[in-house]
């Protein structure tokens, strides 16, 4: 190898760690006053925080229901009655805007950050 090519590749891992370190730090600051907000058949039945550890059946008029765990600064439904388990096999969420939805039991879980978010853009 030449010096050139170690000059080269101290950058890139340099690069890759200064990324990595930000994702993390924004990632620790997005959950901090995180809530997941459930809605069942478009009511809102509940708001639980995710940095405490909970696990929440959530049961439908129609029988089915949904099992909500909220681990680990994530929310995620590990159990659910309906017959396709999209929303089992979504991967946990955690940060503003994401979702779980279970479409036949008609539940949304929501991700917010406690605030409005900001505005982007203004319309007319």
């Amino acid at each position: 190898m030449k010096k050139n090519d170690v000059i080269l590749i101290a950058v890139l891992l340099t690069a890759a760690l200064a990324v990595f370190g930000g994702m993390a730090l924004f990632s620790a600051k997005s959950t901090k006053d995180a809530e997941a907000v459930v809605y069942l058949e478009g009511e809102e039945q509940g708001r639980y925080p995710l940095d405490q550890d909970a696990s929440v059946k959530i049961e439908a008029a129609s029988g089915g229901y949904n099992i909500l765990e909220i681990h680990g600064g994530k929310a995620d439904i590990t159990e659910a009655s309906c017959p396709d388990k999209i929303c089992v096999n979504h991967r946990p969420v955690n940060h503003q805007g994401e979702s779980l939805v279970c479409l036949p039991n008609e539940v949304v879980v929501e991700i917010v950050n406690g605030g409005e978010p900001a505005m982007d853009t203004s319309t007319r």
